[in-house]
Formats: C-alpha cells, structure tokens, sequence
C-alpha cells in the first residue's frame, strides 16, 4: 500500500508526458510544436512565441512577415490558427523571402475574419482560403473569433487545395485561374515551383500552432 502514491505519482507525470507532445501524423515533420522557433526566420521581433504559439504582434501598420527557414515544392501543410476580430494575415506557399518585410513574392492563401463588417464589401478572391487576387474560396466554414480552426493546404504542382476545419473551400489550378487577365498580370511569383511557407502580417493579431508538413514525391 505504500507504493501506491508513488505509482500515482508516476502515472501522473507520464500522462501529462504524453498530453504535452503534439500530435503527429505519419510522414509529417513539425516545424513548429510549440517550443521554439528555430525553423523560421524574417520577422521574428513581430512573430513571438507565447503561450506555444506563434503569435503576431505588430508593432507597425503592416506588421512583418515570417519564413520558413526550408523551402518546399509539393506537399500537405497542417497548422491551426486563431483569430482575432478584424484578423487578417496571409499564408505565403512556395514563396521567397523578402528582406525587410519589403513587399510579397510567392502564392498568398488569405487568412481573414471573413464577418467582420470592414470587410463585406471585398471582391471574392479576397476571403480566407482564397488564392489572393486569383481563385476565390467558399466561405462560411470559420469558427467565429477567439475559437482555433484547423486548416489543410495542398500544393501538388499547379493544383491548390484548401481545406478549414475538414471541409474542402478551395480546389483550383493555378495556371487555369490565371487565364483571367485581370489575375494574370497579379503577380509572376504565383507559379513558383518551390519556395518557403510564410505568415504575410497586415497589422492584426492572429495565432498559430502545431504546424507541420509532408512532402509529396
């Protein structure tokens, strides 16, 4: 009878152990899990670590933007983030870093409280999960602020799959959306065969965490 505190004692710390480790697919690689941010770099003053989250805090209108220290070409990207009202950040695919948080280059999917009443009046391709100013996205599958959503993003060579807390709201070509004049002449970078996952700041504060990745051969 003795032993019984102890054995306790030992079951305790292995469940919280086991609690603690974040969940991990077969195939995926964290690059982030909470307690360190040594797979990214760029704007690192902006996007802190609290609370094992990545958190954007923007001290300027814009905030700044956070890269992915290894670039990636095809594959499933898994995170959850969390949004503030008003929140709006972009997640860059294949995307080069840019010094300076001096501008965008690569594919931006929006990251967006799509019912905050500044932004009705926003052309489609403009709401979450869309291929900013190219491929619209379906809406109405956002939890409402201060709740965490999951999100899913394919890039397997020009197709783009987008999918918010298991439901599919983007599933597009890249090269067949471009056909549109308007989208083509948005941005060349869009077509990157490869390139880094980024967090695109625009001055809001905006979580994320448990992000990993599988690469596609």
């Amino acid at each position: 009878m003795k032993r019984l505190p102890l054995l306790i004692l030992f079951l305790s710390f292995g469940s919280l152990a086991v609690h603690g480790q974040h969940k991990i697919e077969k195939g995926f690689t964290m690059l982030f899990d909470g307690r360190n941010m040594d797979a990214w770099t760029g704007n690192t003053t902006e996007y802190v670590l609290e609370d094992d989250c990545i958190v954007m805090k923007p001290t300027q209108e814009m905030g700044g933007n956070l890269y992915s220290k290894q670039a990636f070409s095809d594959f499933i990207l898994r995170f959850d983030f969390y949004l503030t009202p008003g929140a709006n950040n972009g997640l860059g695919i294949r995307h080069d870093i840019v010094p300076n948080d001096k501008g965008y280059a690569g594919m931006e999917l929006q990251i967006l409280d799509n019912e905050d009443p500044q932004y009705k009046d926003l052309k489609p391709y403009q709401y979450h999960g869309s291929v900013y100013g190219i491929a619209a996205a379906k809406r109405g599958f956002l939890k409402k602020p201060g709740q965490w959503n999951s999100q899913e993003v394919i890039a397997k060579g020009d197709h783009i799959t987008v999918k918010v807390n298991g439901k599919v709201i983007l599933n597009t070509n890249l090269k067949e959306a471009l056909k549109d004049k308007e989208a083509g002449s948005y941005m060349k970078e869009v077509l990157n065969k490869s390139g880094h996952i980024a967090f695109l700041g625009h001055g809001t504060v905006v979580k994320f965490k448990n992000i990993r990745i599988k690469e596609l051969k």
